[in-house]
């Protein structure tokens, strides 16, 4: 196979010389539904010239940390879910605490949590897992060089790329967040909508990357320059934490239902076990959905109804697996299921305070793809909240994650999505934080038909959910099924329906929703950013949702 040729003249993205194909393709091309046109460019380019699903998976992801900096990242981690020649597979990237976190790190000596300090500055970071774990794809599946698909992102690094609207947006909200205490606006006080943005340090560190791989990030000039920012800034991470760290191959989350197997993620996400829950009991309460028209009072009621069970037992149960005892099996069981489903009150609203755990005792990103040979990558990575911790690492320009605020700063008090959480997710060196990312694959019959997932912190999980209602309940078509309405109820605040602004919750349907004691909120944030391709024999769609400005693109031979 000929070598992808990048010509640095044409911002590092045309392909001159292109590869074949696989022989054998099962579908009628490749597939890419991204965040951005640039990484979705970038994807359609790769399956192009003969790179396979994880070849354009890495390139798409080192471009979103140029193109997409207030969640696309190399300072950042998440999780990537794939089906490789008719088997799934699960790689767990998430950050660590640093060996020198503690419990009680972001408490004050009355004990109580101190305002933003597990989410602005360096000591909100764990330590990255984005390089290591392109790196453990790479090798592990891909076909075409490691170095061509990175030199792709070098050049809109080096050379620039256009700032959309929506970033200056975000922008805005990060400078006010982060209100002059990190070195964020050093680097991106400069951008405005429809100007071109180069980030020279990063452009060189990228390259760095292409030519050493992952030791340079974990254990060479990138790690030094990491450390420096870190003693500058009073944060944690050390060279000891970046040169220990470890992806983990786990095995997916499989739930069965409708002749499909969904495979996704399992802990320290705790999206796959939501899932299966989700959908667990939604079918025991099946009937109470028969002839439910999509989005009525009564179908986001029983919605609700379903949702605020599954985080009571997110709060109490969950968090990473190499440290607590999580009872996965009894969570997920028909049994348990069936037992939490009977507790639904299909007519009105079940008090707050008697939703119980059932047992005894804001910035992400997301893109999906396919190729011709029907393989498929869902990935979701992030920095938390929009553009991280603030802190840009001096000399390599690359924003890290303020991904500790994942974890139970104290049992009881919610983190920045309004989550509360338990001493299952309580802070402890080297542990992974409890994650909702949720990157998902669907198949039936042993072939890919649909592949998805979404940012939205908390609200990831019951994005997909209703998504997949949509397109297997209601019979919608892709981009319907992603561009429809969603909400969201999470156990508390109390009764609180949230809403978007793309789909607002008004009209008769919400004074219905009132009149039960709902109280209905724009949660001032769109809902989600889904990226999804369905497969139907051998044709393929996209559907990249309205609420971003995501591409959607179908890459013929």
């Amino acid at each position: 196979m000929r070598l992808l040729q990048i010509s640095r003249l044409t911002l590092g993205v045309a392909i001159v010389a292109t590869g074949h194909i696989a022989h054998g393709a099962l579908l009628e091309g490749g597939a890419v539904a991204a965040p951005d046109e640039y990484s979705a460019k970038v994807a359609a380019q790769v399956l192009k010239a003969g790179g396979n699903a994880v070849d354009a998976a890495v390139a798409t992801a080192f471009t979103l940390a140029v193109t997409y900096p207030e969640a696309g990242n190399i300072g950042g981690g998440g999780f990537m879910t794939l089906y490789m020649d008719g088997k799934p597979y699960f790689l767990d990237y998430r950050e660590v605490a640093p060996k020198a976190s503690s419990k009680t790190m972001y408490l004050d000596d009355k004990g109580e949590v101190i305002e933003n300090l597990s989410l602005v500055g360096a000591k909100a970071s764990g330590a990255p897992g984005t390089v290591l774990g392109m790196w453990e794809a790479h090798q592990r599946f891909g076909k075409l060089p490691w170095s061509e698909l990175i030199t792709l992102a070098v050049g809109y690094a080096r050379e620039g790329f256009t700032v959309a609207d929506q970033q200056f947006q975000y922008r805005e909200d990060a400078i006010g967040l982060f209100n002059g205490t990190t070195n964020f606006e050093d680097y991106f006080g400069s951008m405005r909508p429809g100007s071109t943005f180069r980030q020279p340090e990063l452009a060189e560190t990228l390259e760095r990357i292409a030519d050493k791989g992952p030791d340079d990030f974990y254990k060479g000039r990138t790690a030094d320059l990491l450390v420096a920012q870190m003693q500058r800034d009073d944060g944690l991470i050390t060279k000891a934490d970046l040169a220990d760290y470890r992806v983990k191959w786990r095995e997916p989350m499989r739930v069965d239902w409708q002749g499909n197997s969904l495979y996704t993620a399992p802990l320290p996400s705790s999206g796959g076990i939501a899932l299966a829950q989700l959908i667990g009991m939604k079918q025991q309460r099946a009937a109470d959905f028969k002839g439910v028209e999509l989005n009525s009072a009564r179908y986001i009621h029983l919605l609700a109804e379903i949702e605020k069970r599954v985080f009571a037992d997110r709060a109490d149960y969950l968090g990473d697996p190499d440290y607590s005892d999580v009872p996965v099996a009894k969570l997920t069981s028909p049994e348990y299921l069936k037992q939490r489903a009977a507790e639904i009150n299909p007519t009105a609203i079940s008090e707050t305070e008697k939703v119980r755990p059932g047992l005894e005792s804001t910035q992400t990103t997301h893109f999906t793809i396919v190729d011709a040979d029907g393989n498929a990558v869902s990935n979701t990575y992030t920095l938390n909240l929009d553009y991280g911790s603030g802190v840009v690492v001096k000399g390599a320009g690359f924003l890290l994650n303020d991904e500790m605020d994942d974890f139970s700063a104290k049992p009881g008090v919610a983190n920045a999505f309004g989550v509360v959480g338990s001493d299952a997710n309580a802070i402890e060196p080297g542990k992974r934080m409890l994650s909702s990312m949720s990157p998902s694959i669907v198949t039936r019959d042993g072939k890919v038909s649909l592949v998805l997932g979404t940012p939205g912190g908390s609200r990831i999980f019951t994005s997909i959910f209703q998504v997949l209602n949509n397109v297997y309940d209601f019979d919608m078509p892709l981009e319907k099924a992603v561009a429809a309405q969603r909400v969201h109820h999470q156990l508390l605040p109390k009764d609180t329906i949230y809403y978007d602004a793309h789909a607002p919750l008004t009209g008769k349907v919400a004074d219905e929703l009132k009149a039960m004691g709902y109280t209905l909120e724009d949660q001032g944030w769109l809902m989600g950013d889904i990226q999804a391709i369905r497969v139907d024999g051998t044709r393929l769609q996209t559907g990249s949702d309205p609420r971003g400005r995501g591409v959607g693109m179908i890459v013929k031979p």
